[in-house]
């Protein structure tokens, strides 16, 4: 079991900023993937962004490119996720997930870990 904890939620107008933090205290997770996936009530799980194991290869769902940049610092066992110009529509509760596959999976099934999520709130 990969323990994840997300942080770094909260309430932004629109137009604002936030940076989600998912770290992990098992020493394999530089080993893994890892994505973030949001969830809004009703809707299904969504991919949000995704890089590898070295943090070099990304892939973004189209609704964030531009906008959101994931990174990782294996150092210190933490991905986050810079989100700007957030818009009301991505209003979500936010998953960091872990991935044993190699490259950068973005279904859901592809993901063994998922931490607890954190509640992003949008203004308008």
């Amino acid at each position: 079991q990969v323990p994840l904890v997300e942080s770094g939620g909260g309430l932004v107008q629109a137009g604002g900023s936030l940076t989600l933090s998912c770290a992990s205290s098992d020493r394999t997770f530089t080993s893994y993937s890892v994505a973030w996936f949001r969830q809004s009530p009703g809707w299904a799980r969504q991919f949000v962004a995704v890089l590898n194991q070295s943090g070099r290869n990304i892939n973004y769902a189209d609704s964030v490119r531009g906008r959101f940049t994931i990174s990782r610092d294996n150092a210190k066992n933490t991905v986050y996720l810079q989100m700007n110009n957030l818009k009301p529509a991505d209003a979500a509760v936010y998953y960091c997930a872990a991935s044993t596959i190699w490259g950068i999976p973005t279904l859901t099934h592809h993901y063994d870990y998922w931490g607890p999520g954190t509640q992003v709130t949008v203004s308008s």
